[in-house]
C-alpha cells in the first residue's frame, strides 16, 4: 500500500513569520492515553509589523501561554474536536451544518487554531545582521538567558547545515512558550496493546490519519513547508510493569495548578486484569523510545513527589540539526528490540566508505528478531548504495521501527521510518521478498527525497515521488539483476497505458492528493516511468550518465543550500535537467509531466526489394479510445469526488513527438539501428536494407543443430555458413516431438519465411517510451524476436502477441517449448504458461492444456504418473512456475464456458496431496494458488444433482466429487484455526473461495458463516477479507449487519481496519449505485433452475440503467433512490459520524457520503425535559416544604387553574401600543394509572408562528422509552446559517 504524502500549502513567508527552533517535552501517560506537554518556538519577524501568530493546535487544553517570558494577554484558540458535534439531536440531514465546523480542518493547509496576538508594547527590532544573535537567531533569548554549555554543541552543529540566508535573522526573534494537556488522544497517536484483552506486546507510535496531524500532539506550525530545527524530550515509564504502578492520587491532583478531576486515577478492574495478563518476565522489559533526530541523553528521572522518590520513569531527548517540517517528526515507545543492521555490510563496502558508513538500527517487538533480520538484510547494502551514487545521508543515523495497526505500510520521518509488522516475513516465506524489499528501500530513499527534499508546490509532488521510487528501482536493478528490472518496468508501463484513460496529468495530480487514495497509487506508477524513460533519452542525445547525475547535482544542491528550504519546484528540475544533459526539455515536459494520457502506435512495414529499403508507417491512434467508459465499484468514490470537486481529464494529444529506436536484424543476424524522430500523428519513413545475404532458414538452423549433437561435419554453402544459437531450441529429437505433440513449420512457410529479408524488426528498442505498439508482422517473426534477441522486453512483447493469437498447435508448440526452457527469465516461462491459455480448445484437441498437464508433470511429479512429488522451493524460478502453471489451467473454459471435469480433477489431486513434509520453505501462497484455481473451476461448472442423470458427464464427476472438493478447501481452513499460516493466508482464501462460489450459486451462505472472523482477536486482514465478503454477497441490505458494519467502523480502535472499512463501505456504495449487488439467494435459485428470466423494459427504464452505469449523476440518482429513506442506515451512520473513537479526516470522508445520500435540511432538533410534579408537605411551625417526585407531565391541562391579575389601567400614548398581559398557566396532570416513572419523548414540528401549539401533542407509550425530554425542531431561515450550541 503506497503510504502517506505530505501536500505542500503557501510558503511561510505569507504569514509574516517563520520558525527557525522548535523544543518539545512530552510527558505521556500510556495507560490513560493522555499527555503534558510544554514547547517553545522560536519565530523570525519578517517586519516590524508583526501583530499575530498564527499556529496549529488540536485536542490540547491549554494551561500556559507566554511571549518572551511574559503571560500573553490576547489570543483566540478554536478547537476543533470541540465543534466536532452538534450539541443538539442531529442526524444525517444536518450533514452540512456539522461539516461547516470543521472545514477549515478538511482543506489542504488547514486553518491554524491557535492565533496569539503580540503584546502592543512589544517591540520588534532590527538586528545588525553582522552581530551574533543574527548569525545565530537560537542563542538570541529575548529574556536575556542563554542555553546550557551542551546545548550550543546542537546549535553550532544546526548552524553548519544552514545556509548563510537562512542563518541570519532580520529581526529580534520572538519566543512562544505553551503548556498544555491532552486528557485523551484522539488523533496523531496510536496505542496498541494497553487494553484489557489486547494480547499484542503494548506500544505507542505517532500516526499519520492525514498529513497534518503533528499538531494533535504539540502546537506548531503544521506545514510541509515550515522547517525548523528541534530538540525533543519524551518522558515515560522504564518498564511495563512500571506503567500499571498504582499512581497516588495527588500525583494527577493539578496540572500547572489547574484542578484535572478527568485525570484522577483510580485502579479499575479493567486496568487489573489488564496488569494480570503480563507476566514477570514482561513487566520487566524495558520501554525503548525511539525518535527523529539523533539521542542526546537518556536519564532516569529521580525528582521528589510529595517527599518520595519516583524512580519509575525516564526521559530521552533527541535533536534535530536538520531543519524538517512537523510532520517529519515522529516517534515509538515499547519494549523494542534492537538489530544493528550496519552488521551486514559488507566488508569491501565498508572499506570503501570508512568512517562515512551510516549506522542502520532496527527495532522490533519481542519475538520478531530473525524475521527483522530476514526482511531488513539488504538496508545496510542499500544506504551505501544511495551515499556512493547520490550523496551523502542528510542525517547522522537511520532507524527502521516496526510496529503493529499501521493503517499504511510505511511512514516517514526525519532519520526514522516508522513500519508495519505487516511487512516482516520469517526465512521460510518466499512471495514477499521482492515487493517488501522494495518498500523498505523506497521508505529509505523517501529520507533523501520526501524528507530531506520536498515539493515547492503541490503540483511539484510527481518530482519528489518519482524521484523516490527512480532510485529505488535502480538498487532494485543492482540487487536483483537488469531482467527483472526491465520485466517490471515494461509490466508498469502496461498498467500505466491502460489506466492512464481520461485522467489529469502527474503535474495536476499532486492538488488531487487528497480526494482519494488510488490518486498517489496512479502518480506513483507513473511518475517514475518518465523518469526512466527520461534518464534514456538524456543518456542517448548526451552521453553522459542521464538522469543519476542530476538527481545527485540536486541533492548536492539542497545541501549546500542551493536549493531554497529544500524545496524542489518542477521548473528547476527541468532547467537542472537541461543544464546537465545539454538538451531542450520543453516538448518533452509538456507531453509526459503536463499532459495526460500515453501514446498508441500502429506500424505497418513493406521491403522494396527495388530501392532495397523497409517502407515504414506509424500512426499515432490514441485518439479513437472510447469517450465514456462504465463506472466501476472500486474506482466509483473517486468518480463522483472528481465530478463533485470539478476535476476533468486532461486533454487527448492527438502527437506525442521524440526519438524512437528501430532495431532491424537482418538476414546476417546482425541487428541494425536506426533513430527516427517522430514528429506527426502519421510518419512516414524509409530505412535502408544493409545485407546481402539471404535470411537463413530455420529449417536449416534445426539441421545444423542435430548434426553438431552427432558429431557429424557439415559442410554448407559460405554465404549459408551462418550458425545462430538461440533459446527455445528444446524438445528437439523425434521421440520429443511425438512424446509432447510438437508441431513444425510446415514447407509453405517455409519458403515464405526465406523470401523474407530480415529476421525481425524491433520498434521502441531502447524502451523510451511509454505506450502501447502494435506492428503488423507475420508470427514468425515473433518467434524470431523470442527465441533470438537478448532483451526480456523484447521476449515479453514476443510472448504477449502470441497470447492474442488464434489458437493452433504450432503457437502452443512454441509456447511450451518456451515454459519449459529454463534459460528463459522466470517472468517469461509463466507469460508463455498465461498464453497456452488461448490455445486449451476443443478444436486443436485441447492441446494448450495437454501441454500445460504435461509441464507440470515433467517439473513436479514423478516420472509417468501424475503423483506430485514433494515440495522442493530452493529455486525460484521454479517455483514460480509451479505456481504459474494451476493458475493458468483454471482459466481453461470449453466452449460452452465451463472448466471440463480433468481440470477439476487434476486441481483437486494437487490440492489434496500436496506434501511440505521435506521442504524448507512454507507452502501456505502455493496452496492458496490452488484453492482459488478450484474454486474458480466449480464456480464455472453447475452444481450436479442426485437425481440427474447426463450422458455427457465424465466418469466421477458427481456429487461425491463436488462435495469432496468444498470439503478440501474447508480442510485447510480449519487446519490454519490450529496452525496459523503467514497471515492466515488460508483461512482468508478460504473465506474468499466460498464468497466466489456463493456468488456462482454454487453453495448457500448465511452471514453466520463470516460474522465469527468479524470479531475483535482476528487478525485484520482476516475480518477485513470477511466484512467484504459479506458486503459482496449483498449482505449489506441486512439490518442487522449493517449496524454491525458501521460499529466496527466507528469504533474499532485500529486505524488499519477503520481505513479499510471506509474503502469497502465506498465500493459497497458504488456497487448499488451501477447495480452490480445482487442477493446471493438469488443466484443460487438460478443455479439450480437453470432459467434466466428476461423481461423487456420500457425504453425509460432501460435509459436509467444506462445512465447508472455510465455517469456519475445517474448512479448517484439510483443510489438515493434505494437508500436515501433507510432509517436504519441513517441512524448508524450518524452514530459512527459522532464516535469519539475516528479522526476529522474520517469524519470529513463520513460526511462526504451523506452529501451523496441525503438532501441537507438546515434545522435543529432541540430535546427539552417534561415538567416534573412537585409535592408540597406542610411541617411544623407554619413551614411549607416543596420536593420534586418522579411524576412527569406529558399532556396539556385543559383548562388555567390560575390567572395572574390584571395590572392596573395606566394613560397611555396614543401612538403607543401595549402587549397583553402576561398569562401564567399551570396545566392540570393527566388522571391516568401507571403514569409514574419516565415518559417517552413527545415530538413537536414549531413554527415561527405557531409555537404555542407546542404543548398540544400526545404522548406514545410509556414502554417505548423512559426518556423524559421533549423533542421540538426548529427550521432554520438561509442556507449558510449556523446552528448555535443549545
Amino acid at each position: 500500500m503506497v503510504g502517506l504524502v505530505e501536500i505542500p500549502g503557501p510558503p511561510s513567508p505569507s504569514l509574516g513569520y517563520s520558525i527557525s527552533h522548535q523544543r518539545v517535552e512530552l510527558d505521556i501517560d500510556l495507560l490513560s492515553r493522555s499527555l503534558k506537554g510544554k514547547t517553545e518556538i522560536t519565530i523570525n519577524p519578517h517586519s516590524r509589523d508583526l501583530k499575530s501568530v498564527r499556529l496549529n493546535c488540536r485536542q490540547c487544553q491549554l494551561k500556559r501561554l507566554s511571549i518572551n517570558g511574559r503571560p500573553a494577554t490576547s489570543m483566540s484558540y478554536d478547537e476543533p474536536y470541540n465543534n466536532s458535534k452538534l450539541r443538539w439531536h442531529a442526524g444525517v440531514h444536518q450533514h452540512h451544518m456539522l461539516r461547516q465546523r470543521i472545514e477549515g480542518q478538511l482543506q489542504f493547509p488547514p486553518e491554524e487554531e491557535l492565533v496569539v496576538n503580540l503584546p502592543r508594547n512589544m517591540r520588534i527590532d532590527e538586528l545588525d545582521p553582522f552581530s551574533i544573535e543574527a548569525q545565530s537567531p537560537l542563542l538570541a533569548r529575548p529574556d536575556g538567558t542563554k542555553r546550557d554549555s551542551g546545548d550550543v554543541s546542537v546549535l553550532d552543529l544546526a548552524q553548519g547545515a544552514k545556509t548563510a540566508v537562512e542563518q541570519t535573522a532580520r529581526f529580534t526573534p520572538v519566543v512562544i512558550y505553551v503548556e498544555f494537556i491532552i486528557e485523551q488522544i484522539r488523533d496523531g497517536m496510536q496505542f496498541v496493546g494497553w487494553e484489557d484483552g489486547d494480547l499484542r506486546y503494548p506500544h505507542a507510535y505517532t500516526q499519520r490519519s492525514s498529513p497534518n496531524t503533528a499538531c494533535c500532539l504539540f502546537p506548531c506550525l503544521d506545514n510541509i513547508s515550515s522547517r525548523c530545527t528541534w530538540e525533543i524530550s519524551i518522558k515515560c515509564p522504564k518498564t511495563i510493569g512500571d506503567v500499571f504502578q498504582e499512581r497516588r492520587p495527588s500525583e494527577h491532583a493539578s496540572v500547572n495548578g489547574f484542578t484535572n478531576g478527568s485525570n484522577e486515577h483510580r485502579t479499575s478492574t479493567g486496568e487489573k486484569d489488564a496488569i494480570s495478563s503480563f507476566s514477570d518476565e514482561e513487566k520487566a522489559l524495558d520501554l525503548v523510545v525511539i525518535c527523529s533526530g539523533e539521542m542526546t541523553d537518556e536519564v532516569v528521572l529521580k525528582q521528589q513527589i510529595i517527599d518520595s522518590v519516583d524512580p519509575t520513569k525516564k526521559t530521552s531527548s533527541f535533536f534535530s540539526t536538520a531543519a524538517v517540517a512537523p510532520q517529519h517528526i515522529g516517534f515509538a515507545i515499547g519494549p523494542f528490540e534492537h538489530v544493528n543492521l550496519a552488521e551486514f555490510r559488507e566488508s569491501d563496502e565498508d572499506d570503501k566508505l570508512g568512517q562515512n558508513a551510516v549506522p542502520v538500527h532496527g527495532f522490533c517487538l519481542p519475538g520478531r528478531v530473525q524475521d527483522l533480520r530476514n526482511t531488513c538484510l539488504p538496508m545496510a547494502k542499500a544506504i551505501d548504495f544511495f551515499t556512493l551514487t547520490y550523496g551523502s545521508y542528510p542525517f547522522s543515523t537511520f532507524k527502521i521501527c516496526f510496529v503493529d495497526d499501521m493503517v499504511v505500510d510505511c511512514v516517514h520521518t526525519a532519520s526514522l521510518s516508522l513500519c508495519s509488522n505487516r511487512l516482516l516475513f520469517p526465512e521460510d516465506i518466499i512471495e514477499s521478498l521482492d515487493r517488501v524489499t522494495r518498500q523498505l528501500v523506497h521508505a529509505l530513499a523517501c529520507q533523501w527525497v520526501g524528507v530531506n527534499i520536498i515539493p515547492k508546490e503541490a503540483a511539484d509532488m510527481w518530482a519528489v515521488v518519482g524521484i523516490a521510487y527512480f532510485i529505488t528501482d535502480m538498487f532494485m536493478k543492482r540487487l536483483c539483476g537488469n531482467n527483472e528490472y526491465r520485466h517490471r518496468q515494461k509490466k508498469m508501463s502496461d498498467r500505466v497505458c491502460e489506466f492512464d484513460v481520461a485522467r489529469p496529468s502527474i503535474y495536476d495530480t499532486g492538488a488531487l492528493l487528497s480526494l482519494d487514495p488510488s490518486q498517489l497509487e496512479f502518480m506513483a506508477a507513473k511518475a517514475p516511468l518518465v523518469l526512466f524513460i527520461l534518464d534514456r533519452r538524456l543518456a542517448k542525445a548526451s552521453g553522459s550518465s542521464g538522469l543519476s547525475r542530476i538527481i545527485s547535482r540536486i541533492f548536492l544542491n539542497a545541501k549546500v543550500g542551493e536549493l531554497a528550504n529544500s524545496a524542489l519546484a518542477t521548473p528547476y528540475f527541468m532547467k537542472t535537467c537541461e543544464k546537465l544533459g545539454h538538451v531542450k526539455l520543453d516538448t518533452f515536459f509538456a507531453q509526459w509531466v503536463f499532459g495526460a494520457g500515453c501514446p498508441r502506435f500502429r506500424v505497418t512495414q513493406r521491403f522494396n526489394k527495388k530501392k532495397l529499403v523497409v517502407e515504414m508507417l506509424i500512426q499515432q491512434v490514441q485518439g479513437d479510445l472510447p469517450a465514456e467508459r462504465d463506472l466501476e465499484k472500486e474506482t466509483f468514490i473517486r468518480d463522483v469526488k472528481e465530478e463533485l470537486h470539478n476535476v476533468y481529464a486532461g486533454p487527448v494529444q492527438s502527437v506525442f513527438t521524440g526519438p524512437m529506436t528501430i532495431r532491424i536484424h537482418e538476414a546476417d543476424g546482425t541487428p541494425y539501428e536506426h533513430i527516427v524522430e517522430i514528429k506527426e500523428a502519421t510518419t512516414k519513413f524509409d530505412i535502408p536494407y544493409n545485407t546481402k545475404y539471404k535470411r537463413l532458414k530455420r529449417s536449416r538452423r534445426q539441421k545444423e543443430r542435430t548434426v553438431a549433437g552427432g558429431g557429424i561435419d557439415f559442410a554448407a554453402d559460405p554465404q549459408d555458413d551462418v550458425l545462430l544459437y538461440c533459446l527455445g531450441d528444446v524438445l528437439q529429437s523425434e521421440e520429443e516431438i511425438r512424446e509432447w505433440r510438437l508441431v513444425e513449420w510446415s514447407k509453405e512457410d517455409e519458403d515464405r519465411m526465406s523470401q523474407e529479408s530480415y529476421e525481425w524488426i524491433r520498434m521502441d528498442a531502447d524502451f523510451e517510451w511509454i505506450c502501447r505498439m502494435s506492428i503488423t508482422m507475420p508470427g514468425y517473426m515473433y518467434l524470431s524476436q523470442l527465441q533470438q534477441d537478448r532483451d526480456v522486453v523484447a521476449q515479453l512483447e514476443s510472448v504477449q502477441y502470441m497470447s492474442a493469437q488464434r489458437e493452433h498447435p504450432l503457437v502452443s508448440t512454441i509456447l511450451v517449448r518456451t515454459l519449459v526452457d529454463r534459460r528463459y527469465f522466470h517472468g517469461i516461462r509463466t507469460a508463455a504458461a498465461a498464453a497456452l491459455v488461448k490455445h486449451a480448445k476443443d478444436e486443436i484437441g485441447w492441446l494448450g492444456l495437454f501441454h500445460l498437464e504435461k509441464a507440470f508433470q515433467e517439473f513436479f511429479c514423478f516420472s509417468d504418473s501424475r503423483m506430485i512429488q514433494s515440495n522442493n522451493f530452493s529455486d525460484r524460478a521454479s517455483y514460480y512456475m509451479q505456481c504459474a502453471i494451476p493458475q493458468a489451467i483454471a482459466k481453461v473454459r470449453d466452449n460452452n464456458d465451463k472448466a471440463p471435469f480433468r481440470i477439476r480433477s487434476f486441481l483437486f489431486e494437487k490440492l489434496r496431496y500436496n506434501d511440505n513434509s521435506n521442504n524448507e520453505f512454507s507452502d501456505c501462497h502455493y496452496l492458496s494458488i490452488l484453492m482459488n484455481a478450484l474454486a474458480e473451476t466449480l464456480c464455472s461448472s453447475t452444481v450436479p444433482s442426485m437425481d440427474a442423470f447426463d450422458m455427457n458427464d465424465d466418469d466421477g464427476d458427481d456429487v461425491r466429487f463436488h462435495n469432496a472438493c468444498l470439503d478440501e478447501i474447508d480442510r485447510y481452513r480449519r487446519i490454519d484455526e490450529w496452525i496459523p499460516s503467514y497471515h492466515n493466508i488460508l483461512s482468508i482464501t478460504a473465506l474468499d473461495c466460498k464468497r466466489r462460489l456463493a456468488k456462482a450459486g454454487i453453495v448457500a451462505v448465511t452471514a453466520a458463516d463470516y460474522l465469527q472472523y468479524t470479531r475483535d482477536g482476528c487478525l485484520e486482514d482476516l475480518r477485513i477479507k470477511a466484512f467484504s465478503s459479506m458486503m459482496d454477497l449483498g449482505f449489506f441490505r441486512n439490518s442487522h449487519i449493517l449496524r454491525w458494519f458501521l460499529f466496527i467502523l466507528g469504533t474499532d480502535p485500529s486505524p488499519y481496519l477503520r481505513e479499510y472499512m471506509f474503502r469497502l463501505l465506498g465500493s459497497t456504495l458504488g456497487a448499488i449505485a451501477i447495480g452490480e449487488n445482487t442477493s446471493p439467494d438469488t443466484a443460487q435459485a438460478s443455479q439450480q433452475t437453470g432459467l434466466i428470466i428476461e423481461q423487456e423494459s420500457s425504453t425509460e427504464a432501460r435509459q436509467a440503467d444506462l445512465a447508472r452505469k455510465q455517469t456519475v449523476v445517474g448512479a448517484l440518482a439510483a443510489l438515493k433512490a434505494e437508500l436515501g429513506e433507510n432509517q436504519i442506515l441513517k441512524d448508524a451512520l450518524w452514530e459512527a459520524i459522532e464516535s469519539p473513537v475516528i479522526s476529522l479526516r474520517e469524519m470529513g470522508e463520513l460526511l462526504e457520503i451523506c452529501s451523496l445520500l441525503y438532501t441537507p435540511e438546515t434545522s435543529i432538533h432541540l430535546v427539552l425535559k417534561h415538567p416534573r410534579y412537585w409535592k408540597c408537605q406542610r411541617t411544623s411551625r407554619g413551614k411549607l416544604t416543596f420536593t420534586k417526585t418522579s411524576k412527569f407531565r406529558t399532556t396539556p391541562m385543559r383548562k388555567p387553574l390560575l390567572t395572574a391579575p390584571a395590572p392596573a389601567p395606566k394613560r397611555q400614548d396614543s401612538n403607543s401600543s401595549t402587549a397583553a398581559p402576561p398569562v401564567r398557566t399551570l396545566l392540570k396532570p393527566p388522571k391516568k394509572p401507571g403514569t409514574q416513572g419516565h415518559p417517552p419523548s413527545s415530538v413537536v414540528h414549531v413554527a415561527a408562528a405557531t409555537a404555542a401549539a407546542a404543548s398540544s401533542t400526545t404522548a406514545t407509550q410509556a414502554e417505548e422509552s423512559t426518556r423524559p425530554k421533549l423533542t421540538l425542531k426548529l427550521n432554520l431561515k438561509g442556507a449558510g446559517a449556523r446552528a448555535p450550541g443549545v
